[in-house]
């Protein structure tokens, strides 16, 4: 299966650098319409039979038009939800009391699951619910699955679960909204990230330092 995981368009907490996780969240800024509105154009070349979004508000409408566009429902899911900040909830993103939000999250991804964001969920109930999104996609038998979930869950799952994307990759490149990463597999045979935000990433065989990206897409 290809699995496209692409993060929501731009909100008013992006715009103020918060930790903003919880349901529902907030909707989209003028900017944020418009970036959803070109998903369609953006991703015309990908042969997209399923759509689906988080349980917050800003994928639903991140995934309209992309859904809209291929005569596709919107199926909402709450295991692609952003991972939850707990305590930290609406703090800066760059305030050192929010450092422990991404720290935990890369630990999980290296595999120190049984850790928990203050107040929030543990790496191993936020891979869970993430994992069976993608399985009941994969089970669907669709070919090509478009996810529009959030910036830390996609860059976490990803570094957890495609064999050629390490933690110091993912860590370094944060997605830009409406950002994009590509992978094919499935949930029995693991993953492959093909591109990350346009980047080819390294596919199998290939050589290069693992994770790190060859070239530019066009």
């Amino acid at each position: 299966m290809r699995l496209l995981l692409i993060r929501h368009g731009q909100t008013p907490s992006n715009v103020d650098h918060l930790l903003d996780t919880a349901v529902p969240g907030p909707g989209l800024t003028p900017l944020g319409e418009a970036q959803a509105a070109a998903l369609p154009s953006a991703l015309a070349g990908e042969a997209v039979e399923a759509v689906y979004a988080s349980t917050l508000i800003r994928t639903q409408l991140t995934a309209a038009p992309l859904a809209a566009a291929r005569g596709l429902p919107v199926l909402v899911r709450d295991g692609i939800r952003e991972l939850s900040a707990g305590d930290l909830e609406m703090l800066p993103g760059d305030a050192p009391e929010a450092e422990p939000y991404m720290r935990t999250v890369f630990a999980w991804a290296a595999g120190d699951t049984a850790l928990r964001i203050p107040g929030g969920e543990s790496g191993e109930e936020a891979l869970a619910r993430y994992d069976a999104v993608v399985a009941e996609a994969a089970a669907s038998g669709a070919a090509a699955v478009a996810m529009i979930s959030h910036g830390a869950a996609i860059r976490m799952w990803t570094a957890a679960r495609a064999d050629n994307v390490d933690i110091r990759f993912a860590a370094a490149r944060p997605l830009a909204n409406t950002g994009a990463v590509i992978l094919e597999g499935s949930p029995s045979d693991g993953w492959k990230a093909l591109s990350w935000e346009g980047a080819t990433v390294e596919p199998a065989g290939a050589p290069g330092p693992a994770g790190e990206p060859l070239d530019a897409a066009g």
